[in-house]
Parts: C-alpha cells; sequence; structure tokens
C-alpha cells in the first residue's frame, strides 16, 4: 500500500477511520495496560484522533507518528494550539506541550528519535496495513520501543465482504507477529456496533501486549 493512498484518502476527506468518539476499550483499559498519569505514550498512525486528547487530559505525554501532515495540522487546529514546527531527520515534528507528532514513514521510526516509550496505543495502525506491511511495522515498533506495554485493537471479520482497510487480523496472527510470550489473552472481543463500514459484521477485540 503506498503513501498516495492514504494522501489521498486524507485529501478526499474519505476518513472513516477518523472517529469522533473515544474508543471504549481506550477508556476500560488503557489502566491495565499502563497509559496513565506520566507515562509517554505512543500512537501509530495517529491521525487527529481524539483519543490523544483524552490521553493528554488523563496525564500522559503523546508521540504520534503520522504520514499525512494535514491530518496532523488539523489535529493541533482542533486541539487550538500552536505547535513548533521542526525538522528532525526523514520527519517534520509538530511539538506542543505533552505532545509531539512526527510526521512521515512509520516504518522510519527508531528508539533514538522517540526516546523513552512506556507504552503504546495502537487502535487504527494495525489493522490498517496489509498483510505484507504487518511483520515489517510490528518489528519496528518493537525495536523502537523495546520496554512498551501495548493495547492493541483489532477487527476480525470476513474478508470477502471487504477488502479493507481497514483489514481483518486473526488470532494466529498476532501470535506469530508479537510472539506467545508477549500477547495476553484477549481483553475483551465484542461485535462491533453497526457492523464494519455500516455494513460488514465484525468483531473488535482488545489485546494487552507486554
Amino acid at each position: 500500500m503506498q503513501h498516495a493512498f492514504w494522501h489521498d484518502k486524507w485529501e478526499r476527506g474519505e476518513i472513516g477511520f477518523h472517529q469522533k468518539d473515544i474508543n471504549p476499550f481506550l477508556i476500560r483499559f488503557a489502566d491495565k495496560a499502563g497509559l496513565t498519569d506520566g507515562k509517554r505514550v505512543l500512537v501509530p498512525l495517529c491521525g487527529k484522533s481524539q483519543d490523544m486528547t483524552w490521553l493528554l487530559q488523563r496525564g500522559c505525554e503523546v508521540v504520534g507518528v503520522e504520514l499525512n501532515e494535514s491530518a496532523v495540522q488539523q489535529y493541533f487546529a482542533d486541539l487550538g494550539v500552536t505547535p513548533e514546527v521542526s525538522i528532525v531527520g526523514d520527519f517534520a515534528c509538530y511539538k506542543a506541550t505533552d505532545i509531539t507528532i512526527y510526521c512521515g514513514d512509520v516504518l522510519s521510526i527508531t528508539t533514538e528519535l522517540l526516546g523513552r516509550i512506556d507504552g503504546v496505543y495502537d487502535r487504527a495502525a494495525l489493522v490498517a496495513l496489509p498483510a505484507d506491511m504487518r511483520r515489517p511495522y510490528v518489528k519496528t515498533l518493537l525495536a523502537a520501543a523495546p520496554d512498551a506495554h501495548h493495547l492493541l485493537i483489532t477487527f476480525e471479520y470476513d474478508q470477502a465482504l471487504h477488502s479493507g482497510p481497514p483489514f481483518s487480523v486473526s488470532e494466529d496472527e498476532l501470535f506469530e507477529l508479537y510472539g506467545s510470550t508477549k500477547l495476553q489473552p484477549a481483553l475483551a472481543r465484542e461485535p462491533l456496533e453497526g457492523g464494519l463500514k455500516g455494513k460488514v459484521p465484525a468483531m473488535e477485540t482488545a489485546w494487552l501486549v507486554k
């Protein structure tokens, strides 16, 4: 999946993946995943998610990574904050109090770039990637944030009914990607209200990766 695909989605306003409401699994399991006051939380492929604002309000320091620069600019505009903008390596870095968003390719992030990361919140990153990109993504994330717990949210549905994204990611694939020692039993698995895209029955699952 090329970068142009996502830039085109944002340009056309085809951002059904952007949710205005806070994800219920984040509210329920943030404490269990250690996404608490004073922790530095990485949000990959963050878009302009209001989940980041919820994390900020509970005292977390948020570090986002997003490919599309207009999404980053819209997020800070909605937040009512004017960020400092600089170039850091291959990224445009947008920074304000307790929040930094790196604009660029998530596969280029490193621990040197991010610094200490205590937790990862992945609501829309892994499921946004086709199968051939998921392993490089997980490898990059584990290397960049080696000590972080992850709160991971995935979907499971009949892929024949919808080509994705978001893609269906099975439990077996997650074990292959993260390993049986890191991936914990599902925290919750519930039918997605209204179905995926409002038409495809789907299960939404919350996972803890240690």
